[in-house]
């Protein structure tokens, strides 16, 4: 499937180019030049990025992990341990 018609970008390449490490629309515009013509894909492009409604479910997962992992203050409490003890 087309992502971006003006640039022939298919939905492969955006899914590439997020496992690749792209986390923004501007990582995406500067690897795929996907919403650098019209502007018309820059909303689908973005529901491919973490958190949106077509990433990785394998990323999703993660960040809701570290999310919950950052707002428990157990958790929080033994990673500056850590962090106290590597300095």
């Amino acid at each position: 499937m087309f992502i971006c018609i003006c640039n022939a970008i298919t939905e492969r390449q955006v899914q590439s180019a997020v496992a690749d490490g792209a986390s923004t629309l501007s990582e995406l515009q500067g690897q795929l030049g996907v919403a650098s013509c019209c502007g018309c894909c820059a909303d689908t492009a973005v529901e491919y990025l973490p958190g949106g409604r077509y990433a990785d479910p394998v990323q999703v997962q993660a960040a809701t992990q570290v999310t919950q992992a950052a707002n428990d203050a157990v958790s929080v409490s033994a990673m500056a341990t850590v962090a106290v003890r590597r300095a």
